[in-house]
């Protein structure tokens, strides 16, 4: 691979941006937990660091929208949010936890999993995905996705009086 390509510099800058745009809209669960939990935003920002990962993050949005004294409408606009939120961690994840290789003879980009898959009777690992102009038009579209669910996370929170 060569030091300035320009193909790889643009999944680089997608890649950057997806992560930009994913903190941005993750850290609005901050404001989900404030007003599920009837707390202020620096009680909820506590919970929300010492989950560490997303998916306990939504574990527990998700949960507590499920309970009995929550109107059925505000547990249903949450849910649909969080399972968004959940559909776009995919992409994210994928590229958050790969290695990047560059076949110098073809020119070609591929992506390999840093994850071991365990089978019924072996285990599989490093699964490669290519790198082309439609996985860069996923990524654009997954960044897309991801700023108009932060948008519609931000009208529930308004419409529910949570904490800002």
């Amino acid at each position: 691979m060569q030091d300035d390509d320009p193909f790889f510099d643009k999944l680089l800058l997608r890649i950057g941006r997806l992560n930009y745009v994913w903190t941005n809209t993750e850290s609005v669960l901050i404001h989900f937990i404030a007003g599920l939990l009837g707390t202020d935003k620096e009680r909820a920002v506590i919970v929300f660091l010492t989950l560490n990962t997303t998916r306990a993050r939504l574990d527990l949005v998700e949960r507590l929208a499920k309970t009995e004294s929550r109107p059925a409408a505000d547990r249903d606009d949450i849910l649909a949010c969080t399972s968004q939120l959940a559909a776009l961690a995919r992409l994210r994840n994928h590229y958050n936890h790969c290695i990047y290789s560059f076949d110098s003879e073809s020119g070609s980009y591929k992506t390999i999993l840093m994850r071991i898959a365990d089978r019924k009777t072996d285990i599989r690992m490093g699964r490669s995905g290519e790198i082309d102009d439609a996985e860069i038009a996923r990524i654009e579209q997954t960044i897309t996705q991801l700023g108009a669910l932060n948008v519609q996370m931000w009208d529930l929170i308004k419409r529910r009086a949570f904490p800002m």
